[in-house]
């Protein structure tokens, strides 16, 4: 077996395991629904903008500050393809699982299952790339996300939701991140150290919290739902396909661009439900979306890896 497969098929078991964890101490009680939300707040607020920043405390070759311009690039339009494949595909399914579908299908779990999955394969470099594509995930999480649930937003709604923007942890760890890199500050050793500890939560917490998601779905409910294995199948393989053959066509082969097509075969992020709950909107079939499409993504992602990339 290729090297790099054996660390993604041992670091996606990693991930099934901690899961099990969680699924564990959410029906043992041993983390209650107002622990998960904690928990939550500490993986977004402190932990994954932590681990965003420790990568960007290596040292890296002009080759990969230019990517990093490139990466935007790659980004913008995989995520403009997502959309539009999407748009095109759902066009069977109607009412409010559309709209939960095509949520998903255009935001996917970059936090919880990219991060990691991206520091196996490519280590700190990966996940700097994984950054940008993170960036432009809360850019359009807070202004497209919001349209497709609640409708066109007002002046001052669109405010409110760039103000958001702009105070999300994560855009400051890039920010500062770029800062340090391009100017190559040397931080001090205690701060570097305590940023990748910090930072090393994300994989265990982002796990253990999906595994607490997974516990409470009722699964028998939806089983019998066409739009749930339709969806999977858009998701999880008709859109990685596209953006793959997509980027192939730019005759470019790197480690940016690989990382953008992964962050794309990635499940159905937490936000689907969280917006759903939020609006009303179908939220058992989100929550039940989320936890299906993370779980076969398991192994749709290593055949991906293995196979295509």
């Amino acid at each position: 077996m290729d090297i790099s497969v054996s660390v993604v098929l041992e670091s996606i078991i990693t991930l099934f395991i901690m899961i099990l964890v969680g699924i564990y101490a959410r029906r043992r009680n041993i983390i209650t629904e107002d622990m998960n939300k904690g928990l939550i707040n500490i993986l977004i607020q402190i932990a994954l903008p932590f681990m965003i920043l420790s990568s960007f405390l290596h040292t890296y070759d002009d080759t990969v500050k230019e990517n990093i311009v490139k990466t935007i690039y790659y980004s913008l339009g995989a995520y403009v393809i997502m959309a539009g494949v999407s748009y095109l595909l759902l066009w069977p399914v109607k009412n409010d699982k559309k709209t939960i579908l095509h949520f998903a299908n255009v935001f996917v779990n970059t936090g919880y299952v990219g991060f990691p999955i991206l520091n196996s394969m490519y280590g700190p470099e990966g996940v700097v790339y994984g950054s940008i594509f993170n960036m432009l995930f809360v850019l359009f999480l807070w202004t497209y996300g919001i349209i497709l649930f609640k409708g066109r937003l007002t002046v001052g709604e669109l405010r409110t939701e760039l103000r958001k923007v702009l105070l999300n942890p994560s855009i400051h760890a890039v920010c500062v991140g770029l800062l340090v890199m391009f100017l190559d500050v040397k931080l001090p050793g205690a701060i570097t150290s305590a940023s990748r500890g910090m930072g090393n939560l994300t994989g265990p917490l982002s796990m253990i919290i999906i595994g607490c998601i997974l516990s409470r779905v009722n699964i028998k409910m939806y089983l019998r739902d066409w739009t749930v294995y339709y969806g999977v199948i858009v998701k999880l393989i008709i859109i990685p396909m596209i953006i793959y053959l997509a980027a192939s066509l730019t005759e470019t082969s790197s480690i940016a661009i690989n990382s953008v097509i992964v962050m794309t075969s990635l499940p159905a992020s937490a936000m689907t439900s969280i917006f759903a709950d939020t609006f009303d909107k179908e939220k058992e079939y989100a929550a039940f979306y989320v936890s299906i499409t993370t779980m076969l993504s398991l192994f749709t992602v290593l055949f991906f890896i293995r196979y295509v990339l």
